[in-house]
This record gives C-alpha cells, sequence and structure tokens, in this order.
C-alpha cells in the first residue's frame, strides 16, 4: 500500500473519529429551585463601605448585632443546564438572575446546534456575538455558559474540570477565610478572627465599613481594626482588606501609611476598575499590596492593569471575567508577569478547579466567603467545604454538581422570552 493511501486512510479513520465524538448542544435550561433553610437574624449583617457612601442620605449608621434569632428562611437559586447528544448534561450554577436573562434572551437559540466540546470556539463566537458582549452582564453570561460547557465536557471524558485543564498540582486547595458580614465591634473582631485561625483560616480578609464620607472617626476605626487583627492573629498570620470601591486616592494612601508596619498581604478594590493610574499611584507609594480584579471582563482589562504596574494580586473571577476559559488566559497572563491570580469567591467550584489546575506561585490561594457559603449551595449535594482552611479537590467527573432534590420543594423551568 502506497505511502499516500496510508496516509488518507489514516486521514479519513480520524475525521470519523472526531465526527463520532462531536456533541451537539440540543437544549439551554434555566432552573429555578425553591425551599426553605434554617437562618439566623439579628447578626452577621454587618455592611461595607460602599461608593454611595460619600452622600450623607446613602450612609447607614454604625452597625452593631443585636439578639440572635433563628428560622426558616425561604431560599431560591437558579442553575443552567446544557443539554446534549446522548443524554449527556452540563450543570452550572447558582447563576446570577442578570446573567440568566442575558442566556434565555439572547444566548441560548445561538448555542442550539453548537459542538459542546469546542469550548474556545463557542467562546470567541458568545464574545463576537453583541456589540456589549466584552464587559458586565453579557460577560456574566458568557461566564456561566462557559463553566456549563466545562462540566459538560468533564462528564463527557469522564474527568474532573481540574484534569482536563492540566492539573492536579496538588492534592487540596487552601482558602483564605472572608467575613462578609461579620460584625466590626472591636472585641467581636478579635473572637471571630480567634475562631476562624483555631478551623484553619490563616489568611484572612476583613470588610472595612468607612471611607472619606465618616470623616477621622471612620478613619482611625479602620487603622484600629487592623491593629487589632494583627495583636489578634499574630506576626505570621495572612491579613487582607476589602473596601469595595468606596475609598479615593488620598484616602488609601493616608490609610496605607498607617498601617503599612502591620504587614498586611493586601488592600482591595480600593477604587473602580475604570481608575487604572490611581492604582498605579497608590501602588508605587506604599508597601502595602494592592490587590484588585473581581470586576475585570476578560484579559485585556487584566493587561492594562499588569502593564501599568498598578497591582500585586489580580482577583479575575470565573462567574463575570469569561469562565473558566478565560481565567486560565488570565493564569497564563500574569504569570508573565510573576503577579498572582487569587480568584474573587463569588462561587466555588470553577475557581477551585482553575487554581488547582495552577502552580502554587500562580494561584497559592482561593477565596472562601464564610458566612455566603454556609447557605449559598443550599441545592447541591455535593458542596465544597474547607476542613483544616483546605478544600480538597473533588473526583467527581466534570465540576461534580449535583442538585440534592430532597432539598427542593419547587422546581421550575424559566424563561423571560418575550
Amino acid at each position: 500500500m502506497n505511502r499516500r493511501r496510508v496516509l488518507g486512510l489514516f486521514t479519513g479513520a480520524f475525521a470519523a473519529a472526531a465526527q463520532e465524538s462531536t456533541c451537539r448542544i440540543e437544549a439551554v435550561e434555566l432552573w429555578e429551585y425553591q425551599g426553605t433553610r434554617e437562618a439566623t437574624r439579628g447578626i452577621n449583617a454587618q455592611y461595607q463601605v460602599q461608593p454611595l457612601h460619600v452622600y450623607d442620605g446613602y450612609r447607614p449608621k454604625e452597625y452593631r448585632d443585636s439578639k440572635p434569632e433563628s428560622g426558616p428562611q425561604k431560599t431560591t437559586a437558579i442553575y443552567l443546564k446544557l443539554k446534549a447528544t446522548g443524554g449527556l448534561e452540563g450543570l452550572y450554577g447558582p447563576v446570577d438572575r442578570e446573567a440568566a436573562i442575558v442566556i434565555d434572551q439572547q444566548i441560548s437559540a445561538f448555542l442550539k446546534g453548537k459542538d459542546a466540546l469546542a469550548g474556545d470556539v463557542a467562546w470567541d463566537q458568545l464574545w463576537r456575538l453583541n456589540r456589549h458582549a466584552r464587559t458586565g452582564i453579557f460577560m456574566m453570561a458568557i461566564s456561566a455558559v462557559d463553566n456549563a460547557l466545562w462540566d459538560l465536557r468533564g462528564r463527557y471524558f469522564k474527568a474532573p474540570v481540574y484534569r482536563l485543564l492540566g492539573g492536579p498540582s496538588r492534592n487540596s486547595v487552601e482558602v483564605y477565610g472572608s467575613t462578609l458580614g461579620s460584625s466590626l465591634e472591636p472585641d467581636k473582631v478579635a473572637a471571630r478572627a480567634k475562631e476562624l485561625f483555631s478551623q484553619g483560616f490563616r489568611n484572612q480578609k476583613w470588610f472595612l465599613a468607612d471611607g472619606p464620607g465618616r470623616g477621622p472617626e471612620g478613619f482611625a476605626r479602620n487603622v484600629r481594626t487592623a491593629q487589632i487583627l494583627r495583636e489578634t492573629l499574630g506576626p505570621t498570620a495572612g491579613i487582607m482588606f476589602d473596601v469595595f470601591n468606596g475609598w479615593d486616592l488620598p484616602y488609601a494612601l493616608q490609610w496605607c501609611k498607617e498601617v503599612e508596619p502591620l504587614r498586611l498581604r493586601w488592600l482591595e478594590e480600593p477604587f473602580s476598575s475604570e481608575k487604572v493610574d490611581a492604582y498605579a499611584r497608590l501602588s508605587a507609594s506604599t508597601s502595602v499590596p494592592i490587590a484588585t480584579g473581581e470586576h475585570f471582563y476578560a484579559r485585556w482589562e487584566v493587561h492594562r492593569f499588569l502593564k501599568a504596574d498598578a497591582i500585586r494580586v489580580v482577583q479575575a473571577d470565573p462567574e463575570w471575567c469569561g469562565g473558566v476559559s478565560e481565567l486560565k488566559k488570565i493564569c497564563t497572563l500574569a504569570s508573565i508577569y510573576d503577579v498572582p491570580v487569587i480568584p474573587h469567591g463569588h462561587n466555588l467550584h470553577a475557581s477551585v478547579h482553575v487554581v488547582a489546575s495552577e502552580n502554587q506561585s500562580t494561584c497559592p490561594l482561593n477565596e472562601f466567603l464564610v458566612l455566603k457559603m454556609a447557605s449559598y449551595y443550599h441545592f447541591d449535594r455535593n458542596e465544597l467545604k474547607p476542613v483544616n482552611g483546605r478544600i480538597a479537590l473533588p473526583d467527581r467527573p466534570g465540576f461534580g454538581m449535583e442538585i440534592d432534590k430532597s432539598k427542593v420543594e419547587k422546581e421550575r423551568l424559566i424563561s423571560w422570552k418575550i
């Protein structure tokens, strides 16, 4: 048999195998699950500083925990389900409602018939589908679809997503304790910090409540909180602060100067992410590492910050930045600059699998919102829970998500199509 014929047979066999492995998307469904969980009221409702708090009318009174009361509370979550050839499914959630609306109204019809195994092609086509796709709610919708496609491919290949991404780099992922909602009353800060440290959270992030609108008293409280945490946790614990775009450059410069001796791990989001120059000036003026990125949309925005030497930690969120596919590209980009990627923890499954697939220099940690995650995965039979500050890698295909029907009191297929 001549060489050309052998090559032709090989090429034909490869093409046939590729055709057989093609997995087409047949349905895009959004399911809303309703149930009841136990909740405690009266505590853990501490607000964080907000951009609107510069206005007197939008600035809340100083928060204090009150008497706790427990009782049942209704809870709702939306999950995206992609159905493909041969009964295969991909699942991801909870999905933000605003992103679910975009998926239903603008993306679902476009996805039908697409090859579910061609993830990069699907991402690129969705990014080109709408003039507003590069940011905001449309990118959040792309993220949800991308994550569901990764789950589907994991189930197709019978492997966890982190293995499809090239991992694992470790057997478990260390998480830092994110304290959103915990009271900032001085005695309660110390007690809560000790409790979390005893649970293995040797790195903790706290959410300051005061900004420029609070004046000198608020500034002093922000400094004192940092001092209490260092005194409580000792010299080696990682201590971080999030101020959710609620400060300005002069305020951030002054606060960083006051707390530099405390050797903080980072200050997060002092300003909104369009202010690259302000981030660069702050980073150049302090030894406190500056972090941001949960509101980054795709790799191009990250690149602007890295080129400007504006941040020391990238916090891109795979629920918002473009999904697992885009977060992997962001990790590669950040590794060129030796800036670590520590994903924002709005959700867990996607970020944990990406972190587990990268080396520990590129992705040393993952965020764990302690109070939020206590109920966020109410309907997920296989929720990710840390033990001694680490999440063990699951070995189930895809993300290993499964709806616990015993907790579902009502379910419905939802749509906003006109």
